[in-house]
């Protein structure tokens, strides 16, 4: 394979890795061929490459640990979240991978992270194949010539899908790894294929240090601003439509995953491309992502319609959590550089599959904070073996998994940041409405579109509210290009007391859910809290 003549090839010698055929600062077009020859991918009839990631089609959060020393010991909020590794353990870990990668050809990628240029974060990346390092430079931010010339890796990501580690000897869980050592500045992963392990290293070391070092809230969330100048944050979990309402054709995306918010009050993307998910991706209801999926785009675990090299979306048998990795730049409409000013509106997304939660309804301080923490939605069945209904998933801050500190600490600085700034949050319900999963139905996502746009624009300061009888969230009696008659979630419902009852049942499971925080949260979260 050529390598890419930029920079001179980089000695991993320091590292540990001695002896290896690099590939270095591989185009997007090299990396795909490259893949093809390898006989690890096949071109869509789109362009773009579609790989399988093997055993592991999502994040493995039972098998993340952290290196507990000095830096994290008192810091890290300790538990299933962040589970701790020694670093002795982690030493002798560290030496069997890079051995394993001594002597073999693998594929290295100088990027940074952090649009921010006061912030940035100069990453190295060592991946064993090809795909994965494709899904980097879709993923980091991108070095010109000059900035090639003048690279020092500040942390180093190296990942393996084939090294699997020996759990009794290793002190591992199983073969499987993804570890994060601050003392020594290295994510190294093993044992899975799935690229988001390689993203969410990283996230989840600027979660870490920015908040402690910088005093930036750092956010699982999405971005975008509009011809005003104001910038709207978009928090959610994965399904709940975080990327796909933040890719609207009238406002410019500034990232559509993992942001900063500063001390200066502005928000940077921490990345340089969108990593989304294609289950049911067409053109019409997703035109930005649908268009999005050419040549230089990586997409993962998906299967082709029969005798034609065509992605069937619907198709599910490999995993549900279908992706597509793509530069920023495959988006149309986009900020320049990448960060925005004056974030005025706030919406927390959840698809409640219980239909109990309204599609739009305003939320005061404690509130935002008490549901910030909580990080609603809910499962529906099929998604996941054993689920046969609807299961409420809380994850603190729309995204505990990348979570290093405790939740409270981040809920803190958000409120702060909306008091200081004024800004409004909005709770957004993508799911369910006229019944639960089975027997209502999905929102319309015209409609939610429809409502977030009313809320951009200020429609939504002149109309009449009333409170929720059960979580107290002010809910819009009207709203423009919606029908009325959806927008209180008990209307939907044909039988109003078996609503009645669901609510309470859904109240209970977020004061159940809060009993772990609440002795470190304040009055006004805890006010935040549903009323039974």
């Amino acid at each position: 394979m050529s390598n890419n003549t930029i920079k001179q090839i980089p000695n991993l010698d320091g590292i540990g890795i001695v002896n290896a055929k690099i590939n270095y600062q591989l185009s997007a077009d090299e990396l795909h061929q490259a893949t093809l020859a390898l006989g690890q991918g096949v071109e869509s009839a789109s362009g773009a490459l579609v790989i399988n990631t093997g055993k592991f089609s999502g994040r493995s959060p039972k098998d993340r640990f952290i290196v507990k020393d000095a830096i994290t010991e008192n810091e890290v909020w300790w538990g299933e979240v962040n589970i701790p590794f020694e670093p002795n353990d982690f030493d002798a870990l560290y030496n069997k991978l890079t051995a394993y990668l001594s002597n073999k050809e693998i594929f290295v990628r100088d990027s940074y992270v952090c649009a921010e240029p006061k912030y940035r974060l100069n990453v190295r990346v060592v991946t064993e194949t090809p795909w994965a390092n494709l899904f980097c430079h879709n993923m980091f931010l991108r070095l010109n010539e000059e900035e090639l010339e003048h690279f020092e890796t500040d942390w180093t990501v190296i990942c393996a899908p084939s090294f699997l580690a020996d759990p009794k000897v290793d002190k591992t869980r199983q073969g499987n790894f993804a570890i994060l050592n601050f003392s020594r500045k290295i994510v190294i992963i093993g044992g899975t294929g799935y690229t988001g392990e390689i993203k969410k290293g990283i996230f989840s070391a600027l979660n870490f240090m920015l908040p402690v070092n910088e005093k930036i809230l750092s956010m699982h969330c999405s971005a975008n601003v509009g011809e005003d100048g104001e910038t709207a944050i978009f928090f959610g979990l994965s399904g709940t439509g975080k990327t796909t309402l933040s890719a609207d054709p009238n406002r410019k995306l500034i990232g559509d995953d993992e942001h900063g918010w500063t001390k200066e009050n502005t928000v940077f993307n921490f990345e340089g491309g969108c990593y989304a998910k294609v289950v049911n991706l067409s053109e019409e209801n997703e035109p930005d992502i649908y268009r999005a999926v050419r040549k230089g785009a990586l997409v993962e675990n998906v299967v082709f319609k029969k005798g034609t090299n065509e992605i069937d979306y619907s198709d599910i048998s490999i995993s549900p959590n279908t992706r597509v990795s793509y530069p920023i730049e495959h988006i149309d409409t986009i900020q320049p550089g990448s960060v925005g000013g004056n974030p005025k509106n706030i919406f927390f997304l959840t698809a409640d599959s219980f239909g109990i939660l309204p599609p739009i309804a305003r939320l005061t301080p404690g509130q935002a904070a008490y549901h910030f923490i909580s990080g609603y939605t809910a499962k529906i069945a099929g998604t996941e073996a054993g689920v046969t209904e609807p299961q409420p998933n809380f994850s603190a801050c729309f995204g505990a998994p990348f979570m290093p500190l405790h939740p409270t600490r981040y809920a803190e600085m958000l409120s702060q940041k909306i008091k200081e700034d004024e800004a409004t949050v909005w709770l957004i319900n993508t799911g369910w409405t006229g019944g639960a999963y089975g027997t209502g139905n999905r929102m319309k996502l015209k409609y939610t579109r429809a409502m977030i746009d009313a809320a951009l624009s200020g429609e939504l300061n002149t109309v009449n509210y009333i409170s929720h009888a059960v979580f107290g969230i002010a809910i819009p009696q009207s709203c423009p290009n919606v029908p009325s008659e959806i927008l209180n979630p008990r209307d939907t419902w044909s039988d109003k007391e078996l609503y009645d009852v669901k609510a309470v049942e859904l109240a209970r499971k977020f004061q159940a859910n809060f009993v772990e925080f609440s002795e470190y949260a304040n009055e006004e979260i805890l006010a935040g809290a549903p009323k039974i």
